[in-house]
């Protein structure tokens, strides 16, 4: 094994933009950090196969002490899976680092990085790190197997799985970017969303059952490209804050867009809050309740959400 810099690269990202500007990404890295391996991904991934991840976890076998994921929130979420093995590190000390170049670009927000390649290189080298922690979430996959998947940013449900799997399917949309991209996806999903009854139980006690319209898992505080979804979350405080929406129409998500993009939605009477460190939420109806994690869609409800404090390294 030979100490080095890994750049996991997903050239699909951003509607294929990644892929376009990789020549003028690597020389801005390796002008930065010095030699940097790439990897890039060449399948789609899957619930049960996450190509990032498995690149992530060969690369850190291999010595690899700072491995960047370049592309979006997606590629991001892959390569957190790939620090992980058996439910353990792979190497406890190497850094993650991210270089935005997807269609949300929501982790990167809390943090205050840039969007910019050049200024978020030298944000990489400058060597700043943060000790972050991660959620764990055991679901049930698409194809109906009990699944686990880690996830840095936000895992949701209820409408937030639908508009995703909407954005994911856009092709001519992400032309305009991430916000036209995502309130494309949302005025689609709500003109057909039905709220579903789901109970939900953390450890603090909190037990309730509501026609959720989103609830949201919130290691930090932005989704769906920029809204903040939780202000008040912090990624290295060892607990979830869980705001939950009730009731949703397509009425209410028209109306309360720009409070979503400002954080001030908390105060609305169909919003509620809690922090937890675990969270179980069963669907009470029928119809299946989908999941959103990290602005993929991986499955539906059960799930079970935990927290692992303290569990990656960031450079940010």
């Amino acid at each position: 094994m030979t100490p080095h810099i890994a750049a996991i690269v997903n050239p699909r990202s951003g509607g294929g933009r990644t892929g376009r500007a990789w020549r003028v990404i690597s020389e801005t890295l390796a002008k930065e950090l010095g030699p940097v391996r790439a990897h890039f991904t060449a399948a789609s991934s899957t619930p049960h196969f996450l190509p990032a991840a498995e690149l992530t976890s060969r690369a850190l076998k291999d010595g690899a002490q700072l491995v960047i994921a370049v592309g979006g929130d997606g590629t991001i979420n892959e390569v957190v899976n790939g620090f992980f093995e058996a439910g353990a590190p792979i190497n406890p000390d190497a850094h993650l680092a991210v270089l935005n170049a997807g269609t949300g670009g929501d982790f990167r927000r809390t943090f205050g990085l840039p969007d910019d390649t050049a200024a978020g290189a030298a944000r990489i080298a400058s060597g700043t790190t943060r000790r972050i922690d991660i959620g764990k979430l055991t679901f049930i996959a698409d194809d109906g197997q009990k699944t686990d998947r880690y996830f840095n940013n936000i895992a949701s449900f209820g409408l937030s799985g639908e508009v995703v799997r909407a954005v994911n399917k856009a092709t001519w949309q992400k032309i305009f970017g991430g916000p036209f991209t995502f309130m494309w996806g949302t005025l689609m999903a709500s003109a057909t969303h039905k709220p579903q009854p789901v109970r939900i139980v953390t450890d603090t006690g909190f037990e309730t059952v509501m026609n959720t319209g989103i609830a949201a898992v919130a290691n930090a505080k932005y989704f769906g490209s920029g809204m903040m979804m939780a202000p008040m979350a912090e990624p290295d405080d060892g607990i979830f804050e869980v705001v939950m929406m009730r009731d949703t129409t397509l009425s209410d998500m028209l109306k309360g867009s720009g409070a979503m993009r400002t954080g001030t939605h908390l105060a609305h009477e169909k919003v509620s809050h809690t922090r937890a460190r675990w969270l179980e939420a069963t669907p009470m109806g029928t119809a299946p309740v989908l999941l959103d994690v990290d602005g993929e869609a991986p499955g539906r409800l059960p799930a079970r959400f935990e927290i692992l404090p303290g569990a990656i390294t960031l450079r940010c």
